[in-house]
């Protein structure tokens, strides 16, 4: 007799086969993957025992190349082909690059449809390769790792990114994924698996702060964790900040000190090595000597830690100054935050812990280690989504970064995501056309908090076609905005009359720069009435324009039933509006719009009389 096998929605139907998956912190400066063993969540380590693998990928003339630990060794010898820090360039287009020349990498404007359409590439002695292809590289070495440790396939991956990571970064890093031969779980934000590292672990309540400050990007998250939910109120960041800027900082003012310019793509990276490896051991000691060889001379420079934190001090004011505006967000004050979490190796310097334990008012935590954190909290969400079975579920309750909408008559944005929204979310609005006979509607879809199309970062276009023709304002077209578990958009537009639909994944070719981000959250207060002015001038003139088309159409469908006296008054009105139309302030266009209406009621009057007349020719009124 066949027994039937009962299972759990999400579970394996063999309850004594455990599914392999793993969380992967795909990091600037290291990367790491993590699992859950034995009921505990921990880091992989390599055939050498080294959890750390070094982002770090060079490439060679004969197709092959070297991964982590094996290429750190040629950053200095072979740095135009040993592509470190590639995190920076995911999802961002050549002009988004900071420093270009400062790089010692060959950069390549977009080209012919790839991997990395729409990203700069890298130009080396293995060919152009698109950061996507070298995201891929790493992620594919840590799968190997996995592999190797279970002796067995993986079945997927947990994911993280940086909570500012805009649409295209997010999806080129679902690329990066797929490209390496990973199922992806989930794509989550890094300061969420470091709040379900420190939820678990230590059974945290409460309203915290992660402030996660990698290689290269900053992020502030501020979440209520309760019970096994993890709520992310809201979030804030730099996605070119970390690190590496404070290695490049440091560099700067050592070589303008002693007069040294860098000539070469080796003197570039020397500088930058150098000044890590003095900022890592400031963390210990108050001064160290900086070393290094420029342009074919040697390079020797004492710096203490007042001179390093002198001359960082922007870059951590600038952290501070997203951690004000994700409180903001909250409606929180700082004392109101029961704890702070840092994670990041970057976190370990003494200047970043005495500014954010000063803010917050409190010494922030860092009992877990701050490179492994993240790792291990995308471990417990990857064992969760592959159906193990664990001592509870968790239920994640991420937010977008910046708001979505689309772009209406005069170039005004209709916000349908708002940012800090909780994802995954589904928002609609109905909309309808502009013209009589209006056939087909042109989609814009942008990100931002301004009001006008201008300030705000395109995202995608498309059509919906086949409306079928009616009188403007007739159509009722819906538009659905679409954000999934990894914060990735989709756009479907609706007829509701006629069924007629279209669809769009919006896979930008690049994404929003920092600056841009932070731009467009500090202009969207520091210009609400600037902005306010403009929307209201745009309305204007819109309802203008519409008046206008409303009564010439009516004017050449009945016009014959005015007295000349009448048309004339009329012909005046719309000559007027006609004239006031480009007028700059609002309500000049609104007085002329509103002369223009009142001045054609009767007429209206008439037009109604007259149709009812018609529709009513020939038949008896007692038998309606």
């Amino acid at each position: 007799m066949a027994l039937l096998q009962i299972s759990e929605p999400g579970q394996s139907l063999d309850p004594h086969q455990r599914r392999i998956a793993v969380g992967i912190d795909l990091g600037t400066t290291h990367s790491l993957v993590a699992s859950v063993r034995n009921g505990v969540a921990e880091c992989l380590p390599d055939a050498q025992g080294r959890v750390l693998l070094p982002s770090i990928v060079r490439y060679l003339a004969d197709g092959k190349r070297q991964i982590g630990h094996e290429a750190v060794e040629h950053q200095q010898s072979d740095a135009r082909n040993t592509i470190a820090s590639v995190k920076r360039f995911m999802g961002r287009g050549l002009g988004d690059v900071q420093d270009a020349g400062k790089l010692p990498y060959d950069l390549v404007a977009p080209g012919a449809p790839s991997p990395g359409m729409g990203m700069v590439s890298l130009d080396t002695a293995g060919g152009v390769k698109s950061p996507v292809e070298v995201s891929a590289d790493i992620l594919a070495t840590l799968r190997y790792r996995a592999e190797d440790t279970f002796n067995d396939d993986l079945y997927g991956a947990v994911i993280t990114v940086p909570a500012y990571f805009d649409e295209a970064q997010r999806q080129a890093t679902k690329d990066a994924a797929q490209l390496a031969g990973i199922h992806l779980l989930r794509l989550i934000n890094e300061p969420t698996a470091a709040a379900i590292a420190y939820g678990l672990d230590n059974g945290s309540e409460g309203v915290y702060a992660v402030y996660d400050l990698g290689g290269g990007t900053f992020d502030i998250s501020i979440l209520r964790l309760t019970q096994g939910v993890f709520e992310v109120i809201s979030t804030g960041g730099d996605s070119a900040l970390g690190g590496d800027d404070y290695d490049a900082a440091l560099a700067d003012w050592v070589l303008a000190q002693v007069g040294a310019v860098p000539q070469t793509p080796s003197d570039k990276t020397a500088a930058r090595l150098a000044a890590r490896a003095c900022k890592e051991a400031l963390t210990a000691t108050e001064s160290v000597a900086f070393s290094a060889s420029v342009a074919g001379a040697a390079v020797h420079f004492d710096v203490n830690r007042t001179d390093f934190e002198a001359n960082t001090a922007a870059l951590t004011a600038r952290s501070l100054a997203a951690v004000r505006r994700a409180l903001r967000d909250a409606r929180l004050a700082p004392e109101e935050v029961q704890g702070v979490v840092l994670v990041g190796g970057a976190t370990r310097m003494p200047q970043i812990q005495a500014a954010v334990g000063g803010y917050f008012g409190c010494p922030p935590l860092t009992n877990l280690n701050p490179d492994e954190v993240v790792a291990l909290g995308a471990a417990i969400q990857a064992d969760q989504l592959a159906g193990n079975a664990t001592a509870g579920d968790l239920l994640l309750l991420d937010v977008i970064p910046l708001s979505l909408g689309i772009e209406t008559m005069g170039g005004l944005v209709e916000r349908i995501v708002s940012r800090n929204e909780t994802i995954p979310t589904a928002k609609a609005q109905d909309f309808t056309t502009y013209q009589d006979g209006q056939t087909a509607l042109a989609l814009h879809v942008v990100q931002g908090e301004r009001d006008l199309v201008q300030d705000c970062r395109s995202l995608a276009r498309f059509e919906l076609r086949g409306i079928p023709p009616m009188a403007a304002g007739a159509a009722r077209i819906r538009v659905t905005f679409t954000v999934d578990a990894d914060g990735l958009l989709s756009v479907d537009a609706l007829e509701q009359t006629s069924g007629v639909q279209a669809r769009i994944d919006v896979k930008p070719s690049y994404g929003l720069s920092d600056d841009e981000i932070a731009r467009m959250l500090q202009d969207s207060f520091a210009t609400a009435a600037q902005d306010m002015q403009a929307r209201a001038l745009v309305e204007a003139r819109v309802d203008a324009d519409r008046m206008l088309i409303a009564i010439q159409s009516a004017l050449d469908a009945d016009g014959d039933i005015l007295a000349p006296e009448e048309r004339a008054r009329i012909d005046a009105l719309v000559q007027g509006l006609h004239a006031q139309r480009g007028a700059d302030d609002a309500a000049t266009v609104e007085a002329a719009t509103k002369a223009l209406a009142e001045g054609t009621e009767q007429f209206a009057a008439q037009r109604m009389n007259l149709g009812i007349r018609k529709a009513l020719a020939g038949k008896n009124v007692q038998t309606l």
